[in-house]
């Protein structure tokens, strides 16, 4: 098993954690995610667009981009990540832009070399799968797709194509952060979603307390949380860690704690 199938496979959900690289002390805040009981970590690559995301993650880019944090940084606070923790997955997130602008292959190869598990590229679409996706899974890295909930059943197929480690369902149609769907609509959206995949489904964007993350995990397989986090560096800088890590394992017992309804 991978450490990603390896993550789902706990015997109860998994609770998806994100925060941006070079935003404040970020080995702190990820040893802080790993102490507190995450079971998958989302590190995000700074990007000057990020259209799929909301203020607070905006912000972190910005204050990223204010420390000088490249794409080799990434990479660097990944490989040492993987050192600290050689069981806990790590995801790189971002946009193709800083992923592809070196050559897909360069891109997956420094992965492999760093440890990185798996790579959620919010602006390739399926049909662009020669962008990237050939190269990660040569290299032995997944790919996990974005299905949403406009991802109708005809749709589903092409997301689903080239698609491993898990599927991410952004359970809202908008930005991250911000509004939050409704609960009934997540839980027919996953059950829709798990009738044509064996891969684990996460649902994330607007989730941010124990408690919408427990009701979540009643109904999926992880559970993504990522700008109440990202909040917690912006507010308290490089004193952000016992505070992610408070938050984090508020999250882990609330994730891992609750009952899966049966499908």
């Amino acid at each position: 098993m991978t450490r990603l199938s390896s993550a789902f496979a706990k015997g109860h959900p998994a609770l998806v954690t994100f925060i941006t690289a070079g935003d404040g002390d970020t080995a702190a805040n990820l040893d802080a995610l790993v102490e507190g009981g995450a079971d998958v970590i989302e590190l995000g690559m700074p990007f000057t667009d990020p259209m799929a995301d909301g203020p607070a993650i905006q912000a972190a880019n910005l204050r990223s981009f204010d420390q000088g944090t490249t794409t080799q940084d990434v990479l660097t606070i990944a490989r040492e990540f993987r050192q600290r923790h050689p069981e806990v997955p790590l995801v790189l997130m971002g946009y193709a832009n800083p992923m592809i602008r070196r050559g897909p292959d360069w891109f997956a190869e420094q992965c492999r070399a760093s440890g990185v598990d798996g790579v959620i590229c919010v602006d390739i679409a399926p049909e662009e799968d020669q962008e990237l996706g050939p190269a990660l899974r040569g290299a032995g890295v997944d790919l996990i797709r974005l299905a949403t909930p406009t991802t109708d059943a005809a749709r589903l197929p092409a997301v689903l194509d080239g698609s491993s480690g898990f599927l991410y369902y952004v359970s809202v149609a908008g930005i991250t952060g911000k509004q939050q769907a409704a609960l009934d609509s997540i839980e027919g959206n996953v059950a829709r979603i798990k009738r044509s995949t064996d891969l684990p489904v996460a649902v994330g964007f607007g989730v941010r307390s124990p408690e919408q993350a427990a009701a979540i995990a009643r109904v999926a397989d992880g559970v993504v949380v990522g700008s109440a986090l990202v909040e917690l560096v912006g507010e308290h800088g490089d004193q952000a860690p016992p505070h992610v890590l408070a938050l984090t394992r508020a999250l882990a017992q609330a994730v891992h704690s609750a009952e899966r309804q049966p499908a």
